[in-house]
């Protein structure tokens, strides 16, 4: 089984036998990955969407990307050939930055055998790996989920914490986002208070993760001796944090948790209180 990453080679050899989820998406053109898995993509592999697959409708007091509906997503994810024993791998052609996301909520289902394909759909070009435009046919696999309710922080947690640590809040978007010098994206530049910043960008060299050992050091350079367990990732909206994690589990430091609803639901109230600069 594997549970954090795999090779494009790795994927070679088990085409056919493995579950292949294409997970491409781009924030700024939301029909891209679609159009794209249309284009081409690995032989057998099906489509998930970041919006309608893999989150909820936004709400009023959402986030941009809420969880979605466990039911809903384990019927989607038993159309696709998850089940019981089954090796599941999940790519995009970002570095992983949204196939984490799916790569997350199964293991937030209860499905530990997925893997991230390690530099996505360009890994699996440069390989010559077998390509195709037309989808595979769905599939029932009749899997039940187990939804892991521990896995996520709420956003009352995250209040809490404010007031009485118990856990330490690592963000993912870039570093000018953190300080608050730039927001493309939300409408409140900054980031909650006393939280750490890991941009997603920094797990990678060369479009590869980078080793284990390295990312270890570096990690334990941002927590000094925190318990991996008291960690809690965060970004725009509770996706990319998911690479954060993953790296973390790469790194052999497992336990961490996610803030799902993360930078874009917690500037929902007002009376939040926001932070601007490096710390």
């Amino acid at each position: 089984m594997y549970n954090t990453l795999v090779s494009a080679e790795q994927v070679r050899r088990h085409l056919g036998d493995w579950c292949l989820l294409d997970c491409r998406f781009s924030l700024a053109d939301t029909g891209y990955g679609r159009r794209v898995y249309g284009e081409g993509h690995i032989a057998g592999a099906r489509f998930l969407d970041l919006d309608r697959d893999l989150s909820s409708p936004v709400g009023p007091r959402t986030g941009r990307h809420p969880l979605p509906v466990p039911g809903r997503l384990n019927a989607r994810l038993r159309q696709c050939g998850v089940g019981p024993g089954v090796q599941v791998v999940v790519y995009d052609d970002c570095g992983g930055a949204m196939a984490a996301r799916a790569w997350w909520l199964l293991r937030w289902l209860g499905h530990d055998a997925v893997a991230l394909l390690d530099g996505g759909y360009p890994a699996w070009l440069a390989l010559g790996g077998e390509t195709q435009q037309t989808p595979p046919a769905d599939a029932d696999s009749g899997w039940r989920a187990e939804c892991d309710g521990q896995a996520v922080v709420d956003v009352d947690e995250v209040e809490a914490g404010l007031r009485a640590p118990a856990f330490t809040l690592v963000d993912a978007r870039s570093a000018e986002r953190f300080r608050g010098e730039q927001e493309p994206i939300d409408p409140v530049a900054g980031h909650i208070p006393g939280s750490l910043n890991r941009p997603l960008s920094e797990n990678l060299a060369g479009g590869l993760f980078k080793e284990a050992a390295q990312l270890r050091l570096e990690w334990q350079a941002l927590l000094g001796d925190r318990d991996p367990a008291s960690v809690v990732h965060l970004c725009g909206s509770g996706v990319t944090a998911c690479h954060n994690l993953l790296s973390m589990e790469v790194a052999g430091l497992a336990g961490s948790r996610l803030y799902a609803g993360s930078w874009s639901e917690w500037i929902r109230d007002p009376a939040r209180p926001v932070a601007t600069g490096a710390g």
